[in-house]
């Protein structure tokens, strides 16, 4: 197969045999040099060598006789294109004499009519009889493949923007940061000068500029949102616009900011949403006939990926408020009160300011339910609310940590006393009655006081602070109710118990009295077990059978969490083993062991875990770790390169307590999770509350289209059942099914080999 010339039309073998005969000087040259479709040169060296000859295409190409070629020395030099002149001129040199094969140049040349055409020159430099070095060459026009390649490195460069940006928008879904993002990477495009993000005002009237042309513009920068503006256009019919030369566009007034940076032409797209268009991406050249069809695709995908990440954002921040908030009083709730306690002890570690946390209780709460209903119980929650704000200094954050309790962050006090004042300023805001169905009704409220002088050297950690305020408020209600008391001496005495209970824990690992219990996990599509959640228990010699809840904090806090947490690990395996060995013609469990936030920063993890599945013998498959939010909120590198290293193991992630942290979504896309468990608070409210019932629905379908199996647990009755299998859950643990048992009773109940609750209707 013959190799074609860069003109593209004539073999490469056929125009070397036309050279040998113009060489050879044959008397039909003429012929054969005026059938290429390119110039055939003789010139001599120099930028302003004589042309000896120059075949008739020159007027074809150049537009340019040959005899005006001929008569004019500095006419090839004088067409250069001014960026390629230097280059072009540079081949003008002797040291390519005698080469049979001297490298081709290409540059660019200015025709009669002021065109820019792509030169591909490919000459021989040979000296004639005299002596003198003449160019023998020919220049073909490969103006049409060049901008083929411009036009394929201009694709190729607009592929790579949409996928950095969508790179970009899985990391960080910032609205604000991507728009940035997507105009700077606009502006990295061949052709475009500029780049620019119109949001719709809220009265749908007007454009205002959200993004990019920043650093060219004086003053605010708007657009009309209406079809009198290419952008407003574009909004209006959700299709892209095009402005070829705004110095002849008559359907379109100009924007004032694009005038004044020099704007001949336009092509703006809509960033589209759901419910209602967001605003316009706007394109701008300072060329005019700029944009093209693949142009409109490319701007059109990064509008695209701006108005997912827009509308991912405003469902996140939407699901961050109801997370961060208590539905009935619209206060912050307890995850959010700590942010803002943490953030306070942190700035009066700088400036020594002590800082103040209330704990309050409503007295008899819970008779006024039982008398009243929880109709009046909520009515009076409601009322408490802005009475306590009315009561606080402006700063001052009051939460619904749940129930009748009230959490109070008093920050940069003088000392305990104005803490105290403060309090008793709150607790004289009950003596006004509270109306309730008709009929006024007296509340009154204790309240636990604990100050803080965070230093350094000893830092305070939020949740220490909440425990000692609650502590005080629990004294507060032991001496009558209705009071305040400031946290001592006396209750810091209590906390020393805890130094016992850890003291005690000890010796209960080396004395063999931590046993586990295990929970069944049924699917829902059968009621069968499907799995099993291991939980320990403490056996203590003289306070009995202890709860997770009365040794775990303590164990977390000492570093006892690490052995405890491979001795459950190890037994769990093993005894699911035995199991499966006991039904080998069924399908094996899954056993679920919880992970703590110390367990999970640690290095060693997966190494350990390895560990025990090789000797276990276990099909790592068959072992999940559960890991809740609350492990992941101090997040940090190594927290990410273990649970990898778990994942890579092949066992099993779950993110355990889902929605109760407002980092959920994130969690999720940046850990490899294979499942999420919904949390038991709003399992509670399935079929009760409305508002949590739909955030279990947005959980349960966020989860499909995720491919993450949803678990519930703490169900406790069949109307949250019948919820959970309506919205498509797949598996539930709670005492609807059974309580954690001990593994004996585990075996008797596996040998049943019945469905575990026979209340679910298979397939249902």
């Amino acid at each position: 197969m013959e190799r074609t010339t860069p003109g593209g039309s004539w073999p490469e073998k056929r125009v070397n045999e036309f050279l040998d005969q113009i060489s050879a000087g044959g008397d039909d040259y003429r012929r054969l040099v005026e059938r290429l479709p390119a110039i055939v040169y003789a010139s001599e060296l120099g930028e302003n060598g004589r042309w000896r000859y120059v075949s008739p295409q020159v007027e074809e190409i150049l537009g340019y006789t040959p005899e005006e070629w001929l008569a004019d020395e500095e006419l090839w030099a004088s067409l250069l294109h001014p960026e390629d002149r230097e280059r072009a001129l540079s081949q003008e040199t002797r040291k390519t004499m005698g080469n049979r094969n001297p490298p081709p140049v290409d540059y660019r040349m200015v025709t009669r009519d002021g065109r820019t055409v792509w030169i591909l020159d490919e000459a021989v430099l040979e000296p004639d009889e005299d002596g003198t070095p003449i160019w023998h060459g020919v220049l073909y026009d490969i103006t049409e493949r060049k901008l083929a390649e411009q036009e394929a490195r201009r694709a190729a460069a607009q592929q790579a923007a949409v996928a950095r940006l969508g790179g970009r928008a899985l990391k960080d879904g910032d609205p604000d940061i991507l728009m940035g993002e997507a105009v700077s990477l606009m502006g990295e495009i061949e052709g475009v000068d500029s780049a620019c993000i119109w949001e719709i005002g809220r009265d749908g009237r007007r454009l205002g500029l959200r993004a990019g042309l920043e650093d060219r513009i004086v003053g605010a920068a708007r657009a009309s949102a209406a079809r009198d503006s290419h952008a407003g256009a574009a909004l209006d019919s959700r299709l892209h616009v095009i402005v070829d030369d705004w110095s002849s566009e008559r359907r379109f007034s100009m924007p004032p900011a694009l005038r004044a940076i020099g704007v001949r032409s336009s092509l703006a797209v809509p960033i589209d949403g759901k419910q209602q268009p967001f605003g316009v991406l706007d394109v701008h050249s300072t060329e005019p006939n700029r944009f093209t069809p693949q142009d409109v695709h490319f701007v059109q995908a990064l509008a695209n990926v701006l108005a997912d990440a827009i509308e991912r954002h405003a469902t996140d921040q939407a699901l961050r408020h109801r997370v961060l908030h208590d539905s009935l009083t619209g206060l912050p709730n307890r995850l959010s009160f700590v942010e803002s306690l943490s953030d306070a002890l942190k700035r009066s570690t700088v400036s020594g300011s002590p800082v103040g946390l209330l704990f309050l209780d409503l007295d008899n709460f819970k008779l006024i339910n039982d008398s009243l209903g929880h109709h009046a119980g909520d009515e009076l929650l409601r009322a408490v609310a802005p009475r306590l704000r009315g009561h606080l200094r402006p700063g001052d954050i009051v939460a619904r940590f749940g129930g009748d309790e009230f959490g109070i962050l008093v920050d940069r006090l003088a000392d305990e006393d104005e803490a105290v004042a403060i309090a008793d300023r709150i607790a004289a805001a009950f003596a006004e009655p509270y109306a309730m169905g008709g009929v006024d009704h007296f509340v009154s409220a204790s309240v636990g006081i604990a100050v803080a002088r965070p230093s350094a050297r000893e830092p305070v950690e939020a949740d220490m602070l909440i425990r000692d305020a609650d502590a005080a408020m629990y004294r507060a209600k032991e001496r009558g109710r209705g009071r305040c008391e400031l946290f001592d001496a006396e209750m810091r005495a209590r906390a020393l118990r805890r130094l016992e209970v850890e003291r005690e824990l000890r010796q209960a690992l080396e004395r063999n009295e931590l046993e586990l219990h295990y929970q069944p996990v049924i699917t829902l599509r059968s009621g069968e077990i499907t799995g099993l959640e291991a939980l320990v228990r403490w056996r203590h010699p003289e306070r009995g059978l202890l709860d997770p809840g009365d040794f775990v904090s303590v164990a977390e806090d000492s570093g006892l969490i690490e052995p405890i947490g491979h001795w459950v690990q190890e037994v769990a395996c093993r005894q699911v083993l035995e199991w499966h060995e006991l039904r080998p013609d069924r399908r094996p469990f899954d056993v679920s062991v919880n992970l703590s936030a110390r367990q999970v920063t640690n290095r060693d993890l997966a190494i350990s875990i390895g560990e025990i599945l090789a000797g276990s013998g276990l099909d790592p498959v068959h072992l999940r770790l559960e890991v809740t939010e609350s492990a992941l909120v101090e997040e940090s590198t190594t927290a990410t390169g273990t649970l990898e290293a778990l994942s890579d193991l092949g066992v099993g992630l779950v993110l355990d307590d889902f929605g109760t942290g407002y980092s959920s979504l994130a969690y999720l896309n940046r850990f490899p999770f294979d499942a999420l468990k919904i949390d038991r608070s709003f399992v509670d409210a399935l079929g009760v509350e409305q508002e949590r019932t739909a955030i279990v629905e947005a959980i349960v379908g966020m989860a499909r289209a995720l491919s993450l199996e949803v678990i519930a647990e703490g169900v406790e009755n069949e109307v949250q059942l019948a919820e959970l299998v309506r919205l498509g859950c797949d598996q539930a643990q709670g005492h609807l099914f059974s309580r954690a048992l001990p593994a004996e009773k585990i075996t008797a109940l596996l040998g049943e080999g019945a469905p575990l609750y026979s209340g679910i209707v298979p397939g249902r």
